[in-house]
């Protein structure tokens, strides 16, 4: 059996990060055992259908960089892989369970309807003001006689399953073990068509998973309670369902499920910030999945060869940003200049600090400045922060940042005076003769070497961090150096 898995993403919303673990965890699947990756667009709930969203989960996968092997974009042999156009599929098959008595038509009206989810007194009995368990099967025992009527006042009517009443479903999940649910529990008689004649996500999701051959279904597991319903579908029209394997839960920190007051959860969100997409397939992948308890950096391409489904854990991965930007501050210092230079170019130009057109000068000083900060960043979008003390002016000073915490406003200031006349001779020596030079003026002053360079490095860049400080002032040249000391002790 080859095996085949599909990511099925709907287009009424962005992909996040859940969405994409799911997706790369098919992905993996199917690398390590020579299968087949399909994406399946479910874009039949035209309500809430978004053309954007349809379009960001192209734009997330390319910059990601892993691909599927079947799709809308890519032709195969299980097209269409759109389920907008699969209508006629879907009512073939809801009519044939009509027919061999596992579904039935329902004509409740959209305002009975609502009436039982809001509690209201029905057939059921269910108290007024009290929720609903759900549909009360009304139409489910309806006489033909009942049904001709209806029809001929050309009422609109669905297409329900029929739910067992009694005993109970089972089916085995890869990582979870046997799950076995009382019929009972299963929401009763869910519709399989709508009246505008597109599925919903029950009927469609069976039909395609067995028409394109889905060997093994690998998805989140707030699925997991929407199985027991499909092996039904499953049986009724008399099709071995495909291995089911649901993966654990991707949590924030607090243990509540991954959402946006965590932080960006968007995948494009991401790339906004700087992340690189190795290091974001990288982590997800340690979601809920381990090689082993050391191994922590894989490339794609060795994950495609290590995955698979024994190492899962059943446990929920917990996305810890903090853990993410470390992977990332590793991955930005593995790159080579010339590339780390290309990467951080769109976010100088984008907070201004660099042309469009970069001049000569511009291009000089980047490459100049690429091995200061590749130590030191953790996202590429950084950089500006770090670095735009060297193409602009510092606009304002704050006088507690220029002033060390064991000094004062008038030490300070001496300090800053002799730091000048430093600074005059400071480009005809080396770093290291002129780290002397610095510690023989803190010794002069009695002072701690940092307290005579925490004002100089503030008058330069603004900010008390910043790259090294003496190729700092390289890149700066003197001019702009001295011109900027000369600044600070007006201030005082």
């Amino acid at each position: 059996m080859q095996v085949r898995v599909r990511y099925a993403p709907s287009p009424t919303g962005y992909q996040h990060l859940g969405g994409v673990r799911t997706a790369l965890f098919n992905y993996l699947f199917a690398r390590a055992h020579n299968g087949k990756f399909i994406l399946r667009i479910e874009d039949t709930d035209k309500e809430r259908f978004q053309e954007d969203a349809l379009e960001d989960i192209y734009r997330t996968f390319d910059w990601l960089g892993f691909h599927w092997d079947e799709g809308p974009d890519i032709d195969g042999p299980y097209a269409p892989y759109l389920q907008s156009q699969r209508s006629e599929i879907y009512r073939k098959y809801a009519e044939q369970l009509v027919a061999s008595g596992n579904a039935y038509y329902c004509y409740c009206s959209p305002e009975r309807l609502e009436e039982l989810r809001q509690g209201a007194p029905d057939v059921s009995g269910v108290p007024k003001g009290t929720k609903s368990s759900g549909y009360d099967r009304r139409c489910r025992t309806l006489s033909p006689e009942e049904q001709a009527e209806f029809a001929a006042r050309g009422l609109t009517r669905v297409i329900r399953f029929k739910v067992p009443l009694e005993g109970s479903t089972a089916f085995y999940d890869e990582l979870l073990g046997n799950i076995e649910t009382a019929n009972r529990d299963i929401n009763p008689d869910p519709v399989l068509l709508k009246s505008d004649g597109l599925p919903t996500y029950h009927l469609a999701n069976v039909i395609d998973d067995h028409l394109m051959e889905i060997s093994h279904i690998l998805r989140a597991q707030e699925w997991l309670p929407s199985c027991s319903l499909h092996t039904l579908i499953y049986q009724a029209l008399k099709w071995t369902p495909p291995k089911f394997c649901h993966l654990p839960m991707v949590l924030g920190e607090d243990g509540q499920k991954l959402s946006k007051r965590h932080g960006a959860t968007r995948i494009m969100e991401f790339r906004k910030q700087g992340y690189l997409p190795e290091a974001l397939i990288n982590y997800l992948a340690l979601l809920g999945w381990s090689f082993d308890d050391s191994r922590e950096f894989f490339t794609l391409k060795e994950l495609e060869s290590v995955f698979s489904l024994e190492k899962l854990n059943k446990a929920p991965g917990v996305f810890d940003y903090k853990k993410l930007a470390w992977f990332d501050g590793n991955y930005i210092r593995k790159l080579q200049p010339e590339k780390l230079t290309s990467l951080l170019l769109p976010y100088l130009k984008q907070d201004g600090l660099v042309a469009a057109d970069p001049s000569p000068e511009q291009i000089e000083l980047l490459s100049g400045l690429v091995p200061l900060v590749q130590e030191r960043l953790t996202t590429l979008s950084e950089v500006s922060g770090l670095v735009g003390f060297l193409f602009k002016d510092i606009e304002e000073y704050n006088m507690e940042d220029l002033i060390p915490k064991k000094l004062d406003k008038e030490q300070t200031l001496e300090v800053l005076k002799n730091v000048e006349q430093v600074l005059k001779g400071f480009f005809d020596h080396s770093d290291e003769e002129n780290e002397n030079i610095f510690r023989d003026l803190a010794k002069e002053m009695g002072i701690k070497l940092g307290d005579v360079l925490l004002p100089l490095r503030v008058a330069l860049t603004g900010s008390r961090i910043s790259p090294p400080l003496f190729e700092s002032i390289r890149l700066l040249g003197q001019a702009k150096t001295l011109k900027r000391i000369e600044r600070v002790i007006k201030l005082f």
